[in-house]
């Protein structure tokens, strides 16, 4: 007898000892759980894929479109959709204010009787015609950019943006005003 030999067979009799009062098992099969499927983002990979198709389609929405120069805020808890009407005109400009030639002082208090004007007779849009800025000294526009920060400090204006083309463009704007 070799030396593996006696190893082998002092390895099974300790291997018996440690195995005294084990029951052996009846079935030496074990059962493995099915295999999980990898979960598949579905509704992810079809929106992504109208997002590339939106992209690639040349159906746009002019009113959509920014340069830069458009001021465009809405309140919290308005409706995007509101936002989108008041872009594209859809709302009935009923009450204008020109600010053409007023310095900032002057204007600051016209705006604000406007939009008071504006809110006790239940005006919903309004138009304030603020200029492009080419008059003054820098050709850049100083009552566009104070009304921006004015209207929203105002708790009645709801949303405003800059006008259509047509109604006087990135001079002017729309302002959706909150019914009293």
């Amino acid at each position: 007898m070799g030396k593996a030999t006696e190893t082998k067979a002092a390895a099974h009799a300790l291997f018996q000892d440690a195995m005294q009062g084990v029951t052996p098992l009846q079935c030496d099969r074990v059962a493995f759980p099915k295999p999980r499927l990898t979960p598949f983002p579905r509704q992810r990979y079809l929106d992504e894929a109208l997002v590339y198709e939106d992209m690639l389609s040349e159906n746009y929405d002019p009113a959509e479109l920014e340069t830069g120069e458009e001021l465009v805020f809405v309140r919290p808890g308005v409706q995007h959709s509101v936002l989108q009407k008041l872009r594209r005109g859809h709302f009935s400009v009923t009450a204008e204010l020109d600010l053409h030639g007023m310095v900032v002082s002057v204007a600051r208090v016209e705006v604000a009787d406007f939009l008071r004007y504006c809110h006790h007779n239940n005006i919903r849009c309004a138009r304030i015609v603020h200029g492009k800025g080419y008059g003054s000294w820098q050709k850049q526009p100083v009552l566009k950019n104070k009304l921006n920060h004015w209207l929203r400090q105002r708790d009645e204006v709801l949303a405003f943006c800059s006008a259509r083309p047509v109604d006087g463009g990135t001079g002017a704007i729309y302002v959706l005003i909150k019914r009293s």
